[in-house]
């Protein structure tokens, strides 16, 4: 077998698995707006659900790299410092949802006289949200136009 043939049956492969793992990081779904929720329990409930939703994240684009690095290393280098953001990105989301567990009075939108530390963090909330999904559009683009510039044909 010549190193074209095994790139195809490695592509297969990992293109076999990034697809069911994309089918269960679409199951997870989890929607990054923000809601003026002020439970524990539904911020608890809130930073699971994003820890769950981020692992398999990361898995999927660890995977995505795999891809991309057997065709061409240079992009697959560029979507590694993507996907090292994203896992930045993520635990600083966390750190700032359980900063909002500690304390969920603060998303109450009906309280006017709100400390400037409660609305800062609640901003914060809403940047890091913004920049998580952001990201993941950007790479997910990324991917889809290296997927069809370097792999549709190789896959055919």
């Amino acid at each position: 077998m010549d190193d074209t043939d095994e790139i195809k049956e490695s592509a297969k492969n990992h293109s076999k698995i990034l697809a069911k793992l994309g089918t269960e990081l679409s199951e997870i779904q989890f929607n990054f707006k923000v809601l003026d929720k002020t439970s524990a329990d539904y911020w608890q409930k809130r930073i699971e659900h994003f820890k769950k939703y981020h692992k398999k994240g990361m898995e999927y684009y660890a995977e995505a790299h795999l891809l991309m690095s057997l065709v061409e290393k240079e992009n697959a280098g560029l979507f590694l410092l993507s996907m090292s953001k994203l896992r930045q990105l993520g635990a600083k989301l966390i750190e700032i949802l359980e900063k909002v567990k500690e304390n969920p009075t603060i998303m109450s939108s009906k309280d006017k006289q709100q400390s400037r530390w409660s609305k800062e963090l609640k901003e914060e909330l809403i940047q890091y949200s913004n920049k998580n999904i952001q990201l993941e559009k950007e790479m997910n683009v990324k991917f889809r136009e290296f997927y069809d510039k370097h792999l549709k044909k190789l896959l055919e």
